[in-house]
């Protein structure tokens, strides 16, 4: 839900929106977690019973995850601190289910107390690499920023 909400903020109005303040967070890809659960799932015996905090390899603000964007992206992209009474107005008009609400209603609280603000080298002992920057997603996926008006005239 918030790379869905992210990207589009970036690829219409070169914004993130987000309830997170100044809170640092551990932003890991979708893929990456992907590639450690395959890990754990090809030999799982040695996994049962262990609990994996994956994160990111830095933790960040939302207005320097911001500026790893806006470097990538060739264009300046801005951190837009939403006041989290209008962040839960938002979900509910997406009509989400009240379990998914609360859960990014608690997210969002957590992210602005600075409890995301953590480091672990669990995905690179799952792994056996470093899980991908912020500035490698934004050039993975640069095209679902990209407003859809300059991917025609580039040719793309």
């Amino acid at each position: 839900m918030f790379l869905i909400q992210a990207a589009k903020g970036i690829r219409e109005d070169n914004a993130i929106r987000l309830p997170f303040a100044d809170g640092k967070t551990s932003l890991i890809a979708g893929t990456d977690v992907g590639a450690a659960a395959a890990a754990v799932l090809t030999n799982p015996a040695p996994h049962i019973g262990q609990v994996y905090d994956l994160t990111g390899p830095q933790s960040l603000t939302m207005a320097q995850y911001a500026q790893e964007f806006s470097g990538v992206l060739g264009r300046p992209i801005q951190y837009v601190n939403v006041p989290p009474e209008v962040w839960e107005a938002k979900l509910r008009e997406a009509h989400l289910p009240e379990h998914l609400i609360a859960h990014m209603i608690t997210m969002g609280e957590l992210n602005r107390d600075n409890r995301y603000d953590r480091m672990t080298d669990s995905f690179q002992r799952l792994v056996g690499r470093a899980p991908i920057s912020a500035a490698e997603f934004a050039r993975r996926y640069a095209a679902a920023f990209t407003p859809s008006s300059a991917i025609l005239t580039s040719g793309a």
